[in-house]
């Protein structure tokens, strides 16, 4: 299957399958249903003593109790990925490995390295169904099948990102929204106006930065929109108006004294632990930010947070990405690998990411903790969602084309309509040597 970019709607034949064999054994014949006994290896991107690792150690102890296999794990970190794109060309290959879908997408999912994952979808999870447990809109928008139009990915969380502020201190934000662009400014607005810094951002990290750029586009034009833009080969899609348009509200933020002094040339995490003492009102970030801030915010502190302002004419929309596992081809017991996924899938574990790991269960019903419920209610109340870089794969093009000429453009240093150029013009080559 092509690496090239992905407007990422295919999910949809998901939501009439069913996730995962069942908790206990059960499931169709080619899931290896109740086998006992076996062993299978598991690449993880979590480290020993995080949240998730915690939970995802519970539940393969459970199925070990249960099945009598043998799961060794190994606790990769985030570089579990990486580390499997020269496995692949081995016999030293997991049964199953675990990540973000940005990443297992152009190293197994779009290369054909992974193993359909029918067996699962044709399965159940404490007697329910996939549509049942996850909601259609999070199905339709990542493209995880492979060229033959079948799965190579079951989800298992998912994170999200929005403007975060301390609700104990701003319970008009929380009751009231900005409803839109010119909302939003009227709000920092007021914040300066009231001596206090509106937004942290620690500009060093360049995915935080270009969240502003393509969400800004994405919430203009809809889902799919930056991944239009960046799979034209002629680069011409970046004259649109919307582009600059987008563009010219980042350059709004940059140059309109709304950052706090010295996010330019700060170190993660600085600004954001800063926002988290009250140092700032806002920051656009990503799910995760409770958990990494928690231990600098006052008790008091009551995170929540709003989606990027929405634009006229457009669904009310809120980014999602999946994380989840995938089974190489190579692997050796891949049915065992399908059925400890989809063990995994249980109600008891995806209670556990909510609660005890503070992250979002891909499962509708699970439950989650009171840190998560202004993302999880945008979640549940959007009538669209799109991913990280608007579903954007291709290798190096975010971080070899986006990242560098946005960072110019977040932090001071071009305008809008440099900012198109530079894009357009680095777009053309990118194209020309990628084909």
């Amino acid at each position: 299957m092509s690496t090239k970019f992905r407007i990422v709607r295919t999910l949809a034949v998901l939501a009439g399958s069913s996730l995962a064999l069942a908790a206990c054994g059960g499931g169709t014949d080619n899931a290896q249903s109740g086998t006992e006994g076996g062993s299978l290896s598991y690449w993880s991107m979590w480290k020993e003593g995080e949240p998730q690792q915690k939970v995802i150690a519970e539940a393969i102890k459970d199925f070990e109790a249960e099945t009598g296999a043998t799961v060794k794990v190994q606790w990769q970190g985030r570089s579990n990925v990486q580390k499997l794109v020269p496995a692949l060309n081995t016999n030293n290959v997991p049964d199953i490995v675990d990540g973000p879908y940005a990443k297992l997408a152009p190293v197994v999912g779009d290369t054909g390295q992974a193993l359909p994952l029918n067996d699962a979808y044709s399965a159940e999870v404490d007697g329910k169904k996939v549509s049942e447990l996850i909601p259609a809109k999070y199905i339709e928008v990542s493209n995880i099948k492979d060229a033959d139009g079948k799965p190579w990915m079951l989800p298992y969380s998912l994170s999200s990102d929005g403007f975060w502020y301390d609700a104990a201190k701003n319970p008009d934000l929380e009751s009231t929204p900005p409803g839109s662009w010119d909302d939003f400014i009227a709000v920092l607005d007021k914040y300066k106006s009231e001596g206090k810094v509106p937004l942290a951002a620690d500009g060093d990290i360049s995915g935080y930065s270009s969240m502003w750029f393509t969400t800004a586009l994405v919430r203009s034009k809809g889902t799919g929109a930056f991944a239009k833009v960046a799979e034209d080969k002629t680069g011409a899609a970046w004259d649109a108006p919307e582009v600059l348009a987008a563009a010219k509200k980042v350059e709004q933020i940059a140059q309109g004294n709304y950052l706090i002094q010295g996010y330019n040339a700060s170190k993660w995490p600085a600004q954001q632990q800063a926002w988290a003492t009250g140092s700032a009102e806002l920051l656009l970030n990503g799910s995760w930010i409770p958990t990494e801030t928690s231990t600098y915010a006052d008790p008091a502190f009551k995170f929540a947070s709003f989606p990027f302002p929405p634009m006229a004419g457009q669904p009310d929309s809120v980014r999602a990405d999946f994380v989840g596992w995938a089974v190489p081809k190579k692997a050796k017991n891949p049915k065992l690998a399908q059925e400890l996924a989809t063990f995994m899938l249980g109600k008891k574990y995806q209670d556990a990411y909510g609660t005890d790991a503070k992250v979002l269960p891909v499962r509708q019903d699970a439950a989650t903790a009171p840190e998560m419920a202004s993302v999880k209610k945008a979640l549940d109340n959007a009538e669209e969602v799109y991913l990280q870089n608007d579903g954007v794969t291709s290798p190096g093009y975010v971080e070899k084309i986006l990242w560098p000429i946005n960072d110019e453009l977040f932090l001071g240093k071009i305008k809008a309509e440099e900012f198109v150029a530079k894009m357009k013009a680095a777009q053309i080559g990118y194209w020309k040597d990628n084909g």
